[in-house]
């Protein structure tokens, strides 16, 4: 609230140029909205610097890449980026082997790393489309999965079954009624503006919180890892190495052991900087490491809250490949609507009066749902016995005239 009282602010001295640093950052669905809104309709300048990439596709027009110390400028809006840094990249290979050099280890990466994860996740997306369809053939009428449920959660694949949930905080009703089932690989996600309830109904599907209607019954081999929030939490004075390993060399990640230079690679990290303090580092980085330590420890339902908070795009794109890649199943509380859309099976959409659509899809599935019920229904006008006289026919005025067109 303070950040959107801020921009508000800002947005109401009316500039000719605005410099935006990071403006969706912790605003909710509804303010992001707005705030796109009020873009679009300004007739000034602006520049901003985001990684919400649905935010820079709706409305810049121009990019300009910061790519290795280097400024690159393109003529095109967010919309066009991936199609124009795959055709430098792939430009800068054929110079390379042209003359034969040998690519820098940063390139190296660039070339080989980035492009390659970015057609990976193109099989992913099919992927997740089939996932999505095969979800959504699971859904009765009011979005609850129909699948029977076994004595032995091992033989089953319900992961998190709630009955008629309702939680209330006094007169407040911020869940009512919900049924869900959680199937083993799926991918929630949860949306909704600031105070619509949705870390209490992350509480409530992971036992965390008792529903004061209903029953959740949960996996009895349930193990749970959770990434909120709070990464200022870590130490400054410690070290990434302290982090990661408790001061060793190697770390044990799903039960196999890697050298830690090795593992930092993996999330993007410089070997060298295993022995950096905490407080060095940046926030995005400091998330990267809190996503690196957490995934490393053995779980079957990961619940992420806010995750791409202060994370660029490079590190957005290993998040995705990850989650992918995960065997369990995920909870993602999230205001990127491109991350959701390019991860979850399911949305779980709360509009503040309790109402939770479960709708098969991610956020743009869910937008589309909203926005079919919020169009008025249309009364077919009942039929006359008789025909009316037909008015005197006369010309339109100018203005008459444009409204008809």
């Amino acid at each position: 609230e303070r950040r959107r009282a801020a921009i508000a602010r800002a947005l109401a001295q009316n500039p000719d140029v605005l410099l935006m640093d990071e403006p969706t950052n912790h605003l909710d669905i509804a303010a992001i909205d707005w705030l796109e809104s009020w873009l679009s309709r300004y007739n000034g300048a602006f520049i901003a610097i985001s990684h919400d990439r649905t935010f820079l596709t709706r409305l810049t027009k121009q990019t300009l890449w910061l790519d290795r110390g280097a400024i690159r400028r393109a003529e095109i809006g967010f919309g066009g980026f991936e199609a124009w840094t795959e055709q430098v990249y792939a430009e800068e290979e054929r110079n390379a082997q042209k003359l034969d050099a040998k690519l820098k280890i940063e390139e190296h990466w660039l070339l080989r790393g980035v492009t390659g994860r970015r057609r990976r996740n193109q099989g992913r997306l099919t992927k997740l489309k089939e996932m999505r369809a095969e979800r959504a053939a699971m859904m009765g009428p009011q979005g609850a999965a129909k699948l029977a449920i076994g004595s032995d959660d091992a033989q089953t694949k319900v992961v998190i079954d709630a009955k008629h949930i309702t939680k209330r905080f006094g007169d407040r009703t911020i869940i009512k009624d919900l049924t869900l089932r959680v199937t083993k690989g799926d991918r929630i996600g949860v949306v909704g503006r600031n105070g619509a309830g949705k870390t209490t109904l992350l509480k409530l599907l992971t036992g965390e919180l008792a529903p004061d209607e209903g029953s959740v019954r949960l996996a009895k081999t349930l193990d749970e890892v959770i990434i909120d929030q709070q990464r200022s939490l870590m130490d400054p004075a410690k070290t990434v190495r302290d982090v990661l390993t408790q001061g060793g060399e190697w770390i044990d990640v799903l039960g196999v052991k890697k050298h830690i230079h090795g593992y930092l690679k993996e999330f993007l990290f410089e070997p060298n900087l295993a022995d950096a303090k905490i407080g060095t580092l940046s926030g995005g980085e400091r998330s990267r490491l809190l996503l690196a330590r957490e995934f490393a420890r053995p779980s079957n339902l990961l619940v992420l809250d806010e995750p791409t908070n202060d994370l660029d795009l490079e590190t957005l794109d290993l998040l995705q490949e990850v989650i992918a890649d995960y065997e369990g199943t995920v909870l993602i509380v999230s205001h990127d609507r491109d991350f959701l859309d390019r991860t979850v099976t399911v949305t779980l959409g709360l509009d503040g009066s309790g109402k939770v659509d479960v709708v098969a899809g991610g956020y743009a599935d869910w937008e589309a749902r909203r926005t079919v019920r919020a169009e008025p229904r249309k009364i077919a006008p009942k039929p006359v016995a008789t025909e009316a006289p037909r008015p005197k026919a006369t010309k339109l005025s100018y203005k008459d005239q444009r409204d008809y067109d």
